[in-house]
């Protein structure tokens, strides 16, 4: 961030180069025929970028694009969604419901492939058996879930705060790949993303999903979008392995996982049925789904994890660097990221009033 507003960088050997000339948003950026070999002029190296008001600080590595996201895209999100439904959001009886919910089906959704007529027939078998739920339909059947995870210009990024909402008791982050696409539907590149998540207001009901997921700096991004080319491709994101660590106030630690090679979809196709028959003029961020589902007890014994402030989430990926940010409420979540929207919707509005 400048003192006259944030503008789009590239970063080569660690050295931070301002692009504004060629591309006012990255939503531009993204949109040229070879983003990656846009020039700039030197602006810091990458060591002395800040969180804040700073004149270097980083924020998220994307501006206008609209955020989605995929939900139930891996058999263990699969089960635990429906844990939290059939619990109607309540912690302390997720462990009986896991327990019978692996050893009738656990193995079944791993195997099959969604949309497939095994599927069906394990759809008719699970229905028959009166353990169908909205949650198998979306792991199993012809249509992924997606949704819109948060507003243009709400996410935040690397060393900033997340927000839990105030009122919930049950939730946890989840590590993710994102995809970027552009305009013209293609995905140009990949980040990481923290698609933070309240466990006990979507267990209540699938229509809280709202509440659950859009809530003030619950949307995390970055450090940076890698490009995509000869060096780092889409069957990167395939085959991407993702570690998550969250550390407590309290000296609680907690290690997670996730291996986007066991993703029930292509991430090609979630990015199909994304575009399905919507238009995006200014490209979309896409969060691909996590393995990632806690069931450690943090503090007593059957209530599994959830969060609490002060602690620090940190997900890393090789070839995608590391994503930390600390949680906050998101009543309490600073709100100087959102000073850039006045900026953002002038260049927006420019970009419609000039002539291409």
């Amino acid at each position: 961030m400048l003192a006259d507003g944030p503008v789009p960088v590239i970063v080569r050997e660690g050295r931070v180069f301002d692009v504004s000339a060629a591309a006012q948003t990255t939503a531009d950026l993204f949109d040229l025929a070879e983003p990656a070999g846009v020039e700039g002029s030197y602006l810091c190296d990458v060591a002395d970028l800040t969180v804040g008001g700073d004149a270097h600080a980083l924020l998220a590595p994307i501006d206008l694009q609209c955020v989605k996201a995929c939900g139930v895209t891996f058999a263990v999100s699969a089960i635990e969604r429906v844990i939290e439904e059939r619990a109607r959001g309540d912690a302390s009886a997720a462990a009986a419901i896991r327990a019978e919910l692996e050893d009738k089906i656990g193995g079944g959704i791993r195997a099959v492939v969604p949309g497939s007529d095994e599927a069906a027939r394990l759809k008719a078998a699970l229905i028959e058996a009166g353990m169908w739920s909205q949650y198998l339909e979306v792991a199993i059947g012809p249509d992924a879930e997606v949704f819109t995870k948060a507003p243009v210009l709400s996410s935040v990024g690397w060393g900033a705060e997340v927000g839990i909402r105030s009122d919930s008791i049950w939730n946890n982050p989840e590590p993710e790949v994102v995809v970027i696409v552009n305009a013209a539907g293609k995905a140009v590149g990949a980040t990481l993303g923290n698609d933070v998540n309240l466990r006990d207001f979507e267990g209540r009901s699938a229509l809280l999903l709202g509440k659950a997921k859009d809530n003030n700096a619950a949307c995390a991004i970055g450090p940076f979008v890698r490009l995509f080319d000869d060096g780092f491709t889409i069957d990167d994101v395939r085959n991407a392995e993702l570690d998550l660590v969250i550390e407590g106030p309290e000296g609680y630690r907690l290690d997670g996982h996730s291996s986007m090679n066991q993703i029930s979809r292509d991430p090609l196709e979630l990015v199909r049925q994304t575009l399905s028959e919507h238009q995006y003029p200014d490209g979309f961020a896409l969060f691909l789904g996590t393995l990632f589902a806690p069931v450690q007890d943090r503090d007593e014994p059957g209530r599994g994890f959830t969060h609490k402030i002060g602690d620090t989430v940190s997900i890393h990926s090789p070839k995608l660097g590391t994503l930390a940010n600390r949680v906050t409420t998101s009543k309490d979540a600073a709100p100087w990221t959102f000073g850039i929207r006045d900026l953002y919707r002038s260049l927006a509005a420019r970009r419609v009033a000039e002539p291409a």
